[in-house]
């Protein structure tokens, strides 16, 4: 169990550090160029990894449907808004935007598709989420 809980942790710090480099490359530039960089270079590098491990393209690619690759252009827009974000409010609160965002959507898709969710539990969850992200914009 710890090997995967120091996955998730290094999973988190590198997350931590991609936002920070690319909210400093968006200050220097463009939140675009900023995304495209970070692209750039998780792809050079994913490919690198895809080659040495093996499998880089599967073997039913053709059978795949076309939505799958959605996922690209969504991450760009998601990048760049995200190194646009940074400058404007800061690594930690946009942070705890994105977080609090993955927690109350992933509640309402379960809730969309049927999932067995306690309501009263989710409800708890969303407000004690909320209750943070107003805790942290409050004046001091």
């Amino acid at each position: 169990m710890i090997i995967p809980i120091l996955a998730a942790f290094a999973a988190g710090l590198l997350v931590i550090l991609s936002r920070q480099v690319n909210g400093r490359l968006s200050m220097s530039t463009t939140p675009l160029i900023s995304s495209f960089w970070n692209h750039f270079v998780g792809f050079a590098f994913l490919t690198v990894v895809g080659l040495v491990i093996g499998g880089l393209i599967p073997a039913n690619i053709t059978e795949m449907p076309w939505w799958i690759y959605t996922g690209g252009a969504i991450g760009v827009v998601f990048v760049a808004a995200g190194s646009w974000l940074i400058t404007r409010i800061g690594a930690v609160n946009s942070t705890l935007l994105v977080i609090a965002g993955q927690m109350v959507f992933g509640v309402i898709f379960d809730l969309l598709r049927g999932a067995p969710v306690t309501i009263w539990a989710a409800a708890l969850g969303v407000v004690l989420i909320l209750a943070g992200m107003w805790l942290t914009q409050r004046q001091r």
